[in-house]
């Protein structure tokens, strides 16, 4: 895991719980061994890029388009893009180790070449992401921070929203799911304000997943327990 702090050396606040849940099965660890090296972007931990430049991503996705999921969970909707879009380049965060392995095991079913991976904070991220490189981004039932004083916590604040900004393509998509009806309220004034505008074209578009959704464990979770999932999309002005 990288080293989480500000790209001026000051700690970051994390915006997730932990890094590790189950104990992990044989098969699993033994993904991370041999898979993860193989997959995981270079040059974004501190100790191996301490200036921060930035990576080539041409050199890894070729002339692809880039689009990013922050928080894959297990990594079956990160799959299930990469399979019905072999013509982009994705790049998928999650610090938490148990849903690497997760993702690994998925890619290893799959077949799909087209995954890269940072397991750790994509905050650590976006510091070595050239502005401009990232066509679009999933944020997908991201962590809710329920408790008032966490708030801050969350994705959607400008911590986390101003450098994910300098490193979309003007008119590039952020679709951000989630069942806390006050996330959606966090998200719909804290996104506007940091340089993204609402793509909704009637009050119902919350409503309808975007097209070729896949439906993750978390949203199935949130509808057992009576939840209601909430689709929004904007686009980086």
């Amino acid at each position: 895991m990288t080293e989480t702090r500000h790209a001026s050396g000051a700690p970051w606040r994390n915006f997730y719980g932990r890094f590790r849940g189950k104990t992990l099965r044989p098969m699993q660890e033994r993904y991370l061994e041999e898979d993860l090296p193989r997959l995981a972007l270079q040059g974004v931990g501190w100790e191996e890029n301490p200036g921060r430049a930035p990576l080539d991503l041409v050199s890894v996705f070729g002339d692809r388009p880039v689009w990013l999921e922050i928080g894959f969970g297990g990594g079956e909707h990160l799959v299930h893009l990469a399979e019905r879009h072999p013509e982009v380049g994705f790049i998928g965060c999650e610090p938490f180790v148990n849903g690497v392995a997760m993702l690994l095991g998925k890619l290893r079913d799959s077949g799909a070449d087209n995954v890269r991976l940072h397991p750790g904070d994509a905050r650590d991220l976006f510091d070595v992401l050239s502005a401009g490189s990232v066509a679009r981004t999933y944020l997908l039932y991201p962590d809710p921070w329920p408790k008032a004083r966490h708030h801050r916590r969350r994705f959607v604040t400008e911590e986390h929203l101003a450098p994910l900004h300098r490193v979309m393509t003007p008119g590039a998509e952020l679709r951000v799911a989630t069942d806390i009806p006050d996330y959606v309220r966090q998200t719909l004034v804290e996104v506007p304000r940091a340089g993204f505008d609402w793509l909704a074209e009637g009050p119902e578009d919350w409503r309808r997943p975007w097209d070729g959704w896949l439906s993750t464990r978390y949203e199935q979770k949130a509808l057992r327990e009576g939840r209601v999932p909430h689709y929004l999309a904007f686009a980086r002005r």
